[in-house]
């Protein structure tokens, strides 16, 4: 058993005050493998005061000081990239390939773009041409309060680390209780950079103590926090009697148009490969795949076959596969809705209840398709968080529109045609916060966020910087 019950507080490992010991469980195994402890309300406002006093001193560290520390940490964490990889596999259950090329790379990446913008960012900008001694100036916004998730853990704890360190804010993190360990390993690269004391906090909790707490507490500033939609309407209410700055990145249920002028072969299959990557746990999974008529039936066998050849095995196995789901709560859910989509009488085309065969230990799940849904389902509603893809068909551009808009979440949306111009079109109307088109990336520092119930505000490059800070107007200092 590993044990990690210390807490990261004003620039050294100590002792929980009020906290309690948990165990965290290794999903593939359902085993207990390390020990956390939750914080209390005392560890909760300690880290919250070494914030607090650190604060005044770091804010008015210059930009290249603070760009020499991110340069010292990307140092530090490319060196223990591997064994940050290993970590996430086994907490979080990411097949170690993935977690290599995907999870603890995406730290590093993020980094580099951390530095790369702050190293651009312009502190002082005058409000127009020809308004002298009439300035903009960016300013951190104070003590931070950071609270990640369990998917993509080193993703959203440097998404947010590293752009309150840029912007001179102090911290405190609160890594998913579900999946701390990275969070933990996280810490030791940062003690290792050498911040000052008090700059860098973590404690572990849940989000009813810890969170709560953090979400409420006058001395926190700003409060960034990735989850749920639910955890995050009770985070923003309690961060409204204090009056502070929250950014959010929740749920989504994103839409994936596929029109019949495109590959429809490699189109479907990228769409589904997508949705099941990282076992479905991706908030900016493609999960509602809507296809124009003409195409859905080899749509939905392709969708099919692709299900059936996905494998599902350990995670500690190297290989193209997928893994379990992170928790016994999570499988349940995913069990239920998959449940719940046959009982509203989507077809069941791949997958299914139940475990894959040959395991019947671990929080596995079949690989799911159903076909013939519709917007009313429960599982083209709610966001259901493993690898189950809906297939629903549509007639015409307005309607495919029409379909994908019809959701309360807003987080990403993805178009296939060989149509330049109908690429130009359908993208302007989708009401989401990113939009790829025949399957492109998204360059590095572009910003991660949504519309509707999907979020407030932007992660990465400059807009996840001005996250953290506040802006200043200076009037009459004009220079000689």
């Amino acid at each position: 058993m590993i044990d990690k019950t210390d807490l990261y507080i004003d620039g050294e490992w100590v002792k929980s005050i009020d906290g309690r010991v948990v165990p965290v469980i290794n999903p593939a195994t359902e085993e207990e493998y390390a020990s956390i402890t939750l914080a209390g309300k005392a560890d909760t406002e300690s880290a919250i005061a070494a914030a607090k006093r650190a604060f005044p001193a770091w804010s008015m560290t210059s930009p290249e000081e603070r760009l020499d520390y991110l340069k010292k940490l990307l140092e530090v964490y490319q060196a223990r990239e591997r064994e940050m990889a290993h970590t996430i596999s086994d907490e979080m259950g990411a097949p170690i390939d993935l977690a290599i090329s995907e999870q603890a790379s995406s730290g590093s990446s993020h980094l580099k773009a951390f530095i790369r913008t702050l190293a651009a960012f312009e502190w002082v900008r005058p409000l127009r041409p020809g308004t002298a001694g009439q300035d903009l100036t960016y300013e951190p916004a104070g003590v931070a309060a950071l609270i990640t998730p369990w998917n993509w853990p080193m993703n959203q704890v440097v998404l947010k680390v590293g752009a309150a360190i840029a912007a001179g804010c102090t911290m405190v993190l609160k890594p998913s209780e579900i999946a701390p360990m990275s969070g933990m390993l996280f810490a030791e690269m940062v003690h290792e950079v050498g911040l000052p004391a008090g700059v860098f906090n973590l404690i572990n909790g849940d989000g009813v103590g810890a969170g709560s707490i953090m979400s409420s507490h006058p001395d926190i500033d700003v409060v960034s926090f990735t989850g749920s939609t639910r955890a995050g309407i009770l985070i923003t209410k309690a961060a409204a009697d204090s009056v502070k700055n929250v950014s959010l990145e929740l749920g989504g249920k994103s839409p994936n148009l596929i029109f019949d002028d495109c590959d429809i072969e490699a189109a479907v299959t990228r769409g589904t490969k997508f949705c099941f990557n990282n076992t479905g746990q991706s908030c900016n999974a493609a999960t509602r795949m809507l296809v124009e008529r003409s195409a859905y039936d080899q749509a939905v066998e392709v969708a099919a076959r692709v299900a059936d050849e996905t494998k599902v095995d350990m995670p500690s196995k190297e290989g193209k596969h997928i893994g379990p789901l992170v928790s016994e709560a999570q499988f349940n859910k995913v069990q239920d809705l998959i449940q719940k989509g046959i009982d509203e009488g989507a077809r069941l085309v791949a997958g299914g209840v139940g475990r894959p065969d040959g395991l019947n230990r671990g929080y596995f799940v079949r690989p799911t398709v159903f076909a013939d849904t519709n917007n009313d389902m429960t599982i083209m509603r709610e966001e259901i968080f493993g690898p189950v893809l809906s297939i629903m068909p549509f007639d015409t551009e307005d309607e495919a529109i029409a379909i994908a808009n019809d959701t309360p979440f807003g987080l990403s949306a993805y178009l296939q045609t060989g149509d330049t111009e109908r690429a130009h079109r359908v993208a302007r109307q989708l009401r989401a916060g990113m939009v790829q088109v025949n399957g492109a990336s998204r360059a590095s520092g572009s910003p991660f966020g949504g519309f509707k119930q999907s979020g407030v505000g932007r992660e990465g490059g400059a807009m996840g910087i001005e996250e953290f800070l506040e802006v200043k107007t200076i009037s009459g200092i004009v220079d000689a």
